[in-house]
């Protein structure tokens, strides 16, 4: 199906009216394009590590939306018109000009999956659960994932720093926890290392539904892979639940901000002795994580590795 795409040049002032104006007519979803920085506040609840440099604030936006051919785009668009000559009294609409365009339909969940294929970390063999396993690959440890809409296919650099430590760790029987665990991928490596069971915490509900999937791409039993979703940093609830002095290791994979708040957390819910894996953590936020575990009398810092531009520091609870 084709849609068109309608773009209106306006004033980043004028969007959030324009934008109630568009929804009270019917237009169901708009695309905004601005170079207004983001706030503090905003960054941290999007747990943004790198913010992509824009150009300065020239106070104009470009709000867009898509009609398909069914929809009688010339009454819309007339709609679209009188609801912004309406809002002229009340604010600056800028240019105020339309542009049309054409868009083919897209699968915008499911298109990425064109660029993950099997690839390998060492001995271990991580492939999409759609793709074949490659004759030259077929005798290393399989590990198959679909993240669906969670993070985690393995392909970035932090996750393989985890693996990669796993492997350095991991003994038969082991309890894993793995925090933020999206996909659930490193809490089944960790199994197919030889851990005895995973419990694992992630604040989107989509990681539910895909560890679920991936447990059984991989013949793994729900009951040495349990998945909470909930915030074991601020939830006494989830803290509670995820248990006291218990796991052998504790795995996190989350952003470098993060990280420095979990080095806390964390220590009650290992024994002594246990190891913390970290990673997630972009270079130039090396010195902030390790300080705070430098900081931290339960930790000490048993090694740092590093991939391209990504750092893992591992530490081991006193």
């Amino acid at each position: 199906m084709k849609w068109k795409k309608y773009t209106l040049t306006t004033t980043t002032e004028a969007v959030d009216l324009i934008s109630c104006a568009f929804d009270e007519i019917g237009i169901e979803g708009i695309e905004i394009e601005d170079n207004v920085p983001l706030t503090e506040k905003e960054t941290k609840g999007m747990f943004i590590d790198i913010l992509p440099e824009l150009p300065p604030d020239d106070g104009v936006a470009k709000v867009s939306f898509y009609l398909d051919d069914n929809e009688d785009a010339e009454s819309m668009l007339q709609k679209a018109r009188e609801a912004l000559e309406e809002l002229r009294a009340f604010v600056d609409l800028g240019a105020c000009t339309i542009e049309e365009s054409e868009t083919e339909d897209k699968d915008w969940i499911n298109n990425w999956k064109q660029y993950f294929k099997p690839f390998t970390v060492d001995d271990i063999l991580i492939k999409p659960t759609w793709e074949e396993i490659p004759k030259e690959h077929a005798d290393k440890l399989l590990i198959q994932i679909d993240p669906g809409t969670a993070f985690g296919t393995g392909m970035h650099e932090t996750t393989q720093l985890c693996i990669r430590q796993l492997k350095k760790y991991v003994r038969p029987g082991m309890r894993i926890l793995d925090v933020g665990t999206g996909s659930g991928i490193l809490g089944i490596a960790a199994l197919k290392l030889g851990a005895g069971d995973v419990f694992s915490t992630d604040l989107d509900e989509n990681a539910i539904t895909a560890v679920g999937e991936n447990l059984e791409s991989n013949g793994i039993s729900p009951e040495q892979f349990h998945v909470l979703q909930g915030n074991i940093i601020s939830e006494e609830t989830v803290q509670s639940a995820v248990g006291y002095e218990c796991y052998d290791i504790a795995v996190a994979n989350i952003l470098a901000d993060v990280i420095i708040l979990l080095q806390k957390e964390i220590p009650v819910h290992i024994k002594k002795g246990g190891i913390f894996i970290t990673s997630g953590i972009i270079d130039m936020k090396e010195e902030a994580v390790t300080k705070a575990f430098k900081a931290n009398d339960a930790f000490e810092i048993l090694e740092i590795t590093r991939q391209g531009e990504w750092i893992s520091v591992t530490a081991r609870r006193k």
